[in-house]
């Protein structure tokens, strides 16, 4: 059978029933569309995810207070709540350690601020003055505290812009030189972060920074600290400088035995690694169960190839008759079947593309549809064709052309 013959003797096929074939091909569209979607969906959260780590810092180690983290040990009680890191560990670090660019150590809490008649809880951070450097928090409006108001224990704040809208009203331009109570204390605002985006807990516009010092005498009423962020100079040597620190802090802290430390210290790559492989075992989750409609819609296409060899019996005796055999009669259903799958794929594309667009706009959800993707959609749906119309394909080749020919 010539090429051309075949494909148009496949299109007559595919429109002799449009209804029936339309609703085969929307099985296949659903199933495309739900996975492009779901991947789409996946992709923009492990996206989303990685550029909020890398929005904390570049080459950031992290060093909290408790038990010592590790590959297969058990984490203790009491990780990152522990009172066991010091400004002067956090002091040593940047003294002693080579590699070091800078160093900043915070201790929060969450207290209610209060503005006049407008009130909020939110997060109270207390660090150096050079955590902005270490921690990528830019200044949008006015300044941020310097280590001579650090080491005097001034009483001024730095808002971040939920926090400011929360307290002075929605994109307030009338804060600098405010007074804001914190804890029934009074402090002078001074400085508004850039918008960085989150939500929660984890909102880092929802913040106020105040000088460290500053928050341990008047706020938690100890020297402990509950982060001691480290900025390395270069990427390459970040294991280097993290093991350099590691062994300060065990010989500051008269520490032997690794496995008794009181300190744990988190690499940034480690970080991204991990929430990489959480939300890719995520994206795998939603894809498999999108995945069921295209086995649904497989289904759907066995079934109706099925029914059209049931059909077309008797024209099947007929090509064999005059001198069809049986590999013109297989690829002629088999190409039935693949083409109503590509159709199905193509359309299948785009409503997911559209989906992601939508969902994208409408519902703030970060979504990325990659060519990947995309690529992957076409080769599943031409597979299926192959795999679902390979049975009917084979019993309409193998059916006795007498036989056919007597079918009614």
């Amino acid at each position: 059978m010539l090429l051309g013959d075949l494909f148009s003797e496949t299109y007559s096929a595919i429109i002799s029933n449009k209804t029936r074939t339309g609703l085969t091909v929307l099985g296949i569209v659903i199933g495309i569309a739900s996975v492009i979607a779901m991947v789409s969906i996946g992709a923009g959260a492990q996206s989303s995810i990685e550029e909020n780590i890398q929005a904390i810092g570049s080459n950031l180690l992290m060093v909290t207070p408790g038990a010592q983290r590790g590959v297969g040990t058990q984490i203790r009680s009491g990780q990152g709540s522990a009172k066991t890191l010091t400004i002067e560990d956090a002091d040593a670090i940047g003294n002693d350690v080579l590699g070091v660019e800078a160093v900043a150590a915070e201790t929060s809490n969450r207290y209610q601020v209060k503005q006049k008649a407008n009130n909020t809880n939110t997060s109270i951070i207390g660090v150096t003055s050079n955590y902005t450097i270490v921690r990528n928090i830019p200044v949008a409006d006015g300044v941020f505290f310097t280590s001579a108001q650090n080491a005097n224990a001034a009483k001024v704040a730095v808002l971040g812009p939920t926090t400011r809208d929360d307290l002075f009203g929605e994109n307030s331009e009338d804060y600098l030189g405010k007074t804001i109570r914190i804890n029934s204390i009074d402090f002078k605002v001074i400085g508004l972060t850039e918008a960085k985006g989150g939500s929660g807990f984890s909102n880092q516009d929802d913040r106020i920074y105040i000088p460290i010092n500053t928050a341990q005498r008047l706020l938690t009423g100890d020297k402990s600290v509950s982060t001691i962020s480290v900025s390395a100079a270069d990427s390459k040597n970040l294991p280097v400088v993290q093991n350099n620190i590691q062994e300060l802090l065990l010989k500051r802290h008269n520490i032997t035995d690794l496995t008794a430390a009181d300190f744990s210290i988190l690499n940034q790559a480690d970080i991204v690694a991990t929430a990489s492989s959480v939300t890719g075992t995520f994206t795998m989750l939603l894809a498999a169960i999108a995945g069921i409609s295209l086995l649904v819609g497989g289904i759907g296409i066995m079934n109706m190839m099925l029914t059209t060899v049931t059909e077309r019996t008797r024209e099947i005796g007929l090509r064999k008759a005059i001198g069809a055999k049986r590999g013109d009669i297989s690829w002629q259903f088999l190409t039935e079947s693949v083409m109503i799958t590509f159709l199905g794929g193509l359309f299948g594309v785009a409503l997911g593309w559209g989906v992601s667009l939508i969902i994208t706009k409408f519902f703030n959800v970060n979504t990325v549809v990659s060519y990947s993707s995309i690529f992957l959609a076409f080769c599943v749906s031409a597979g299926i064709g192959i795999i679902f119309g390979y049975y009917p394909a084979r019993r309409a080749a193998r059916l006795n052309p007498i036989d056919c020919l007597r079918y009614e």
